[in-house]
């Protein structure tokens, strides 16, 4: 899914938030010097709505068959007030809550403008991350990545719409895509599926990344969407709106921050908080003139 916004309405209001500006003492950053907001924000976020013929949801990957929409389902704007975590990021982890952070992390992959240097030189660097910091991990496969840039020439662009990337079915359609020989003997023990996200570009300026606490979360509201690709199908998730979620942001992110966001976990003591909900979103606090966003999400299999 990738739908994308725009950000040319938007205005600061200094007078009714915060900002801290971006440090020229990090040599990662590229936005040395722009305003980012912080604390709570009152936006819109774009949940699931059911097709109106009836029919099961399904989204195309690609370019669909002739006579074939992209998706056959909607969305609808909700106003949502969206908490920052900055500051607090020590409340929040995998188990209890489908997400958790990881600061001070330093990388030798710069560009991230070739796909086999990203997995030759950073594919390894998130596999040790997740092996460091995600308790009980014995295991990991990195499976695919996106990079996702806010211009309007970029392949792959911030989505704006409510999903969750994985669901049982296709975290275990994933285990025999990825290791069919292996498959029976792993699904018998616990497996997750985690991105791993951060910015490009950081600190984040724009379209920031939202996603509800997985414990407020309720089966219910989510709704299991065919994600046809040109040679298989999976399933993401879309996600009704509820009063009862929480929702959260991590303020300016910097490139040396990593967020961790769990889409599936077999665990069935964790309960719903095995998968987050997750968005970009247009901050109504975002200059006119802040650079778009870039961003790199790596999406693993984690065992153990």
């Amino acid at each position: 899914m990738t739908t994308t916004a725009t950000i040319t309405s938007q205005q600061v209001h200094t007078s009714q938030t915060n900002h801290f500006f971006s440090s020229i003492s990090d040599p990662s950053s590229q936005n040395e010097g722009t305003p980012v907001a912080r604390g709570p924000v009152a936006t819109h976020l774009k949940f699931y709505t059911a097709p109106s013929d009836g029919t099961a949801p399904f989204n195309y990957v690609e370019t669909p068959p002739e006579g074939q929409p992209q998706r056959n389902y909607g969305d609808v704007d909700i106003a949502v007030q969206i908490s920052d975590i900055r500051g607090q990021e020590f409340k929040y982890t995998l188990d209890n809550n489908a997400f958790e952070t990881v600061s001070d992390i330093r990388s030798e992959e710069k560009d991230f403008n070739d796909d086999t240097h990203i997995k030759e030189v950073y594919y390894p660097e998130v596999e040790q991350l997740i092996l460091d910091y995600v308790p009980g991990a014995k295991r990991v496969l990195l499976f695919d990545h996106t990079i996702r840039r806010a211009n309007p020439n970029a392949p792959r662009a911030p989505v704006t719409r409510v999903h969750i990337d994985q669901t049982a079915a296709s975290a275990e359609a994933r285990v025999r895509h990825h290791l069919p020989e292996e498959a029976e003997t792993l699904l018998q023990s616990r497996y997750r599926i985690i991105n791993v996200w951060r910015p490009l570009n950081g600190p984040v300026v724009s379209f920031p990344l939202g996603f509800a606490d997985g414990a407020t979360v309720a089966d219910e509201d989510l709704v299991g969407i065919e994600h046809r690709y040109p040679d298989r199908t999976g399933e993401t998730a879309g996600v009704k709106y509820n009063p009862k979620q929480n929702w959260y942001y991590w303020s300016g992110m910097q490139n040396d921050e990593r967020l961790l966001l769990k889409c599936f976990d077999s665990d069935e003591a964790v309960g719903p908080q095995g998968r987050v909900p997750h968005t970009a979103f247009v901050d109504p606090r975002t200059p006119v003139d802040a650079p778009g966003r870039e961003s790199i999400e790596v999406r693993a299999l984690v065992f153990g």
